[in-house]
């Protein structure tokens, strides 16, 4: 101020305007300082700073540049210079005032860099392998709401000049308010722990949701959100508390079995099911893997209907094999030699269903001991190609409803044998 004094004094301004005219031309300069002090930070200091990042051996600091932590502490500089230089100004009202913005605006530069130092922080712990079980992402993003209120508080606080906890004390009434423009935060937040605490879903998992429409890989869970990758590649998002509130599907179990299930059944025509009699028999031990069943079951019949005295000259008395049997017991011996399918410590069954008017179902319930989706599909339709193609070995038949060509076929039938008879 001195020193415009001296500078001005030749120009002999009027003293109501010299004021004025001194503190326009203190703001002009403390501009230009603040202005100049960015760009020297900026272009000196964070150059040298990412050089020295460049050339470390750590990769936490390359988070930190990458996420600008570096270029955002630089505007705190601009901050700083502007509360010291308010000093300058004669008229305490307007330095104060000054003064109260130059700590707002550091509040909110201090923020912002801590807002990147929790994504870099964030970006650091997915590099570790157990953060797919672990996600962090609603925390940071709980952490950063809370630093932006505080921040606002605070800021505020300074602006009008009054302590915090008085401005706190009266934002009471807006508690309600308050509660309800942060009711999807508040509910997210405690999902989030309730998602992660009960290990629910990882990043990565696979998860079914029909009610969202979602079928498929855990991309992102954040505080509000989850987003699934559907096999289609389009992006399913959902509210995070969706995951609590409703049922889903979590595929996980599956991927860490090394098993994927085949649950299929055939359909067997029961008009083709029969008793084996001594042709079919003779067929049928030509199959390699069923000589050893049919040994012993065909001794075990023997000696059970010879002590009990049964007659053999009708096929209801005693015991006989069943066709139908007979290719139970092939699809299990094929099964157990069959590489793709687990052969212990998961599930293996075929079974007989009841029967209905699409007649008997023969369900294969196995795993495939490859679960990537392409393979499993190609490993299960191999399977079920050979077993449709041997079921006619057994003599007997698909059920198959019939289509337009099977109707045609029998009206042509019946009207050609019509014809003859007439």
């Amino acid at each position: 101020m001195d020193f415009l004094d001296i500078w001005l004094k030749p120009l002999e301004l009027d003293p109501v305007i010299l004021p004025w005219v001194k503190s326009i031309l203190t703001g002009l300069v403390l501009t230009v300082a603040c202005v100049l002090a960015n760009l020297v930070t900026k272009l000196v200091i964070l150059r040298l700073v990412h050089k020295a990042v460049k050339k470390s051996r750590v990769a936490w600091d390359n988070r930190l540049m990458d996420r600008h932590v570096f270029t955002r502490l630089s505007h705190l500089v601009p901050g700083v210079l502007l509360y010291y230089g308010a000093l300058v100004f004669e008229s305490e009202s307007f330095s104060g005032w000054l003064q109260r913005m130059a700590v707002a605006y550091i509040l909110f530069g201090m923020a912002w860099s801590v807002h990147a130092l929790l994504n870099a922080g964030q970006d650091i712990y997915r590099g570790f392998s157990f953060s797919a079980s672990r996600p962090i992402t609603g925390y940071v993003q709980t952490l950063q709401l809370l630093l932006w209120a505080a921040t606002a508080v605070f800021a505020i606080a300074s602006l009008l000049n009054r302590s915090p906890a008085g401005f706190l004390t009266g934002m009471g009434a807006l508690s309600a308010v308050l509660m309800l423009v942060f009711k999807d935060s508040i509910t997210g937040l405690v999902a989030g722990i309730q998602i992660t605490a009960n290990d629910m879903v990882r990043i990565g998992d696979w998860i079914e949701m029909p009610k969202y429409g979602a079928d498929g890989d855990v991309i992102d869970i954040t505080l509000h959100t989850v987003k699934v990758q559907n096999w289609d590649k389009t992006i399913s998002t959902l509210p995070t508390h969706a995951l609590i509130q409703d049922s889903f599907k979590n595929w996980r179990g599956m991927q860490e079995s090394g098993g994927r299930r085949i649950k299929r059944s055939l359909m067997i025509d029961l008009q083709s099911v029969k008793f084996c009699d001594e042709d079919l028999l003779e067929k049928m031990k030509g199959v390699a893997s069923l000589q050893t069943y049919l040994d012993s079951r065909l001794k075990e019949v023997s000696a059970w209907n010879a002590e009990h005295k049964i007659d053999g000259a009708c096929p209801l008395n005693g015991r006989r094999l069943t066709n139908l049997g007979t290719f139970r017991a092939y699809i299990e011996a094929y099964l157990h030699e069959h590489p793709a399918i687990h052969q212990e410590g998961l599930t293996f069954l075929v079974r007989q269903l009841a029967p209905s008017e699409k007649g008997v179902a023969i369900e294969i319930y196995v795993f495939v001991n490859d679960i990537r989706w392409v393979k499993y599909e190609a490993i299960q339709a191999d399977i079920f190609d050979h077993l449709f193609a041997a079921i006619a070995w057994f003599d007997l038949a698909l059920y198959q409803a019939p289509a337009g060509r099977d109707v045609q076929a029998a009206i042509k039938e019946n009207a050609s044998t019509a014809s003859l008879i007439s």
